[in-house]
């Protein structure tokens, strides 16, 4: 994605079921599951660079003793930091305590960090302040063992304000107004009714405070605690959670919109945001991860039994489409084919372009995350330059010449590595002065490869903004003097903002709404737009599931290619000699590429909660008002 865009997060829970001595035997230390989470985090730093955060709790120590650690970074290398963090303080007490060196039990004691259940979250902030305070995992501290709750979560709730006064009915009163502090303490609330209830039970068997502290961690009943708090929620979220004595969990939206994936053997549990994450840290076959279903939740509790619950009945299914076009590591085996498959998907839309003209077209890609769907378009390309071939061989068979023939069979597709990022270059543009001209050099290009009369095909994951299009590769393209300029989204047009996690909160700065507005004010049906604002104003009230997109309406009188031909022209500054195109893909053909992923929201405007539409009106009034804000 050549736009800067911030989005996601990562979640990465482990549990050891086995004693520390085992894998201090079976592997050479007691530090392993410490070693492993650093893989997972590190393995998903392309999921949060904002910030990283580290927990951990060990079980069954004596009363006085700690057993909860936890580290947070929001420093520019936040994993690096955080396990430096972990590192220093262990060699510390290595140091300090050489009798440590190979007794488990001591380190166990008297080492912090070193235990038997991990939480491990990286993070995007697409919501409020990037201070430490805002870094997961959070803590909700208690004096009682079961009431500590650990949270961390790849979420983003819209209907927080309707959250934050629940909490205030409940008689709570919560240090701010933010999703991940108002689910945490809705879950807080009823573990502490949970474990309230178990105690009074304990009680009246006649058990001390301290015999039921091991009842209570038996009979709590996470599910139950889970389908309580959840009631109300709106949202896409993959939240993971740990109870101080031992329980843990993690919870999935009903429509999947987040992703989470789990293996389990006798060894340990794992839970990540991704699935080559775990093939990768554990080694374990593609099979053997499994997606945790949407509306459930992976209960893990302090004794080891594991097991995979409903918490709220799934509906139709809306996994995220952007974890398939950009988001995810491409390493994972279905999404690479899907990648692969929206490349094939949209050649037919270039050879438009183009003319069906492959002999004198240099196909490329940009950024470095669109290989992969540059792959399956060239593949598809040299399918059609196949074709073609065959077809003049078979039509001129009596008359071909050996010579002739072999300079048809000696034609290709032609590729070449066209844009290189700078990345040094980037992190220093930051003043507004002079950011337009260091932005259009972002990227180097090869010179030499491209002749007058060539088109240019550059595929990109998407197109959001479309800010570094014009202001850097369209520019930079035309450097080379090609004939024709095509740049390929893999994506189709991003139309809505986003609410469930994606930093694409404020329609206005999406280039294909402005050029939606730009084709309204030329036909002049810009009327539509006041229309449109008077239907949202009018629903500013309603319950959410009463809350029609109105959204979609300006986008109706245009099709897809007169609003790309329009992008394109928003994108050309006055100064290209090149011809510009910009292509999209189809929903359809998204649909085709990713059938297990078919969130499409920010494409169609199909939200898969009902808070959606009222985030999708909420951000057009904030446009139609000239407020600088965020819809949700």
């Amino acid at each position: 994605m050549s736009d800067a865009l911030k989005h996601e997060c990562g979640i990465a829970l482990l549990r050891l079921k086995k004693p520390l001595e085992f894998y201090k035997e079976k592997y050479g230390t007691a530090f392993y599951g410490i070693q492993k989470m650093y893989l997972l985090m590190e393995k998903q730093h392309n999921r949060g660079q904002d910030g990283a955060g580290f927990a951990s709790i060990k079980l069954d120590v004596d009363p006085g003793e700690r057993y909860i650690s936890r580290v947070r970074s929001n420093k520019a290398q936040a994993i690096q930091d955080v396990f430096a963090q972990i590192n220093e303080r262990i060699n510390e007490e290595l140091t300090s305590h050489p009798e440590y060196q190979d007794n488990v039990a001591l380190q166990k004691e008297n080492i912090p960090y070193i235990g038997e259940l991990f939480l491990g979250h990286v993070r995007y902030g697409t919501f409020g302040k990037n201070s430490i305070e805002s870094v997961h995992p959070f803590l909700r501290q208690n004096n009682w063992m079961h009431r500590n709750l650990i949270l961390a979560g790849n979420f983003n709730m819209t209907n927080v304000t309707e959250l934050f006064n629940s909490l205030v009915e409940l008689g709570q009163h919560p240090k701010e107004m933010t999703d991940t502090v108002t689910v945490m303490e809705k879950i807080g609330h009823f573990l502490d009714d949970a474990v309230t209830d178990l105690y009074q039970e304990c009680k009246n068997n006649g058990l001390s405070k301290r015999e039921a502290s091991p009842v209570i961690a038996e009979k709590l009943d996470i599910t139950k605690i889970l389908k309580r708090a959840s009631k109300g929620w709106d949202g896409g979220y993959a939240m993971a959670g740990l109870l101080g004595h031992g329980d843990a969990f993690v919870f999935r939206d009903p429509a999947g919109i987040r992703p989470a994936y789990f293996y389990q053997d006798d060894e340990i549990a794992v839970v990540a945001s991704e699935r080559p994450v775990i093939q990768t840290v554990f080694n374990v076959p593609f099979e053997k991860v499994q997606e945790l279903q949407p509306g459930h939740a992976l209960i893990i509790k302090k004794n080891g039994f594991i097991s995979e619950e409903e918490i709220i009945e799934p509906t139709i299914k809306k996994a995220c489409s952007f974890e398939r076009i950009y988001f995810s590591r491409g390493s994972d085996a279905e999404i690479y084919q899907e990648r692969k498959e929206l490349g094939k998907l949209i050649l037919p839309a270039v050879l438009d372009a183009i003319e069906n003209d492959t002999d004198n077209t240099v196909f490329s890609y940009i950024p470095n995350t669109a290989e992969t769907s540059f792959y399956g378009m060239v593949e598809a390309a040299n399918d059609f330059l196949n074709q073609r071939k065959n077809q003049f061989i078979l039509d001129n068979r009596k008359t071909l010449t050996k010579e002739k023939l072999e300079q048809i069979l000696s034609v290709k597709i032609r590729t070449e590595k066209i844009a290189i990022k700078d990345a040094k270059l980037r992190t220093f543009i930051t003043e507004d002065s002079s950011r337009d001209d260091l932005v259009a050099h972002v990227y180097d290009v090869t010179y030499g490869v491209i002749q007058p009369t060539d088109n240019l095909v550059i595929i990109d994951d998407s197109i959001v903004r479309g800010t570094t299009l014009k202001m850097s590769i369209i520019k930079m393209m035309d450097r080379l003097h090609p004939k024709r300029i095509v740049v390929v989204s893999s994506a189709p047009q991003i139309r809505f903002p986003d609410c469930y996690g994606i930093d694409m909160a404020r329609l206005e700065g999406l280039v294909a709404f402005q050029a939606t507005l730009a084709l309204l004010k030329e036909r002049n049906l810009y009327h539509i737009v006041d229309e449109v604002y008077a239907k949202c104003k009018a629903q500013a009230n309603y319950k959410d599931n009463d809350v029609i997109n109105y959204v979609t309406e300006i986008y109706k009188p245009f099709t897809d290619k007169e609003i790309s031909d329009k992008i394109a022209q928003l994108l050309t500054s006055e100064d290209i000699n090149a011809e510009v195109k910009i292509i999209f893909q189809t929903v359809e053909n998204l649909h085709l590429a990713c059938p297990k992923n078919l969130g499409d929201w920010y494409f169609t405007g199909e939200y898969p909660t009902p808070g959606g539409n009222r985030v999708a009106n909420k951000a057009f009034m904030n446009f139609y008002e000239g407020k600088n804000a965020r819809a949700y």
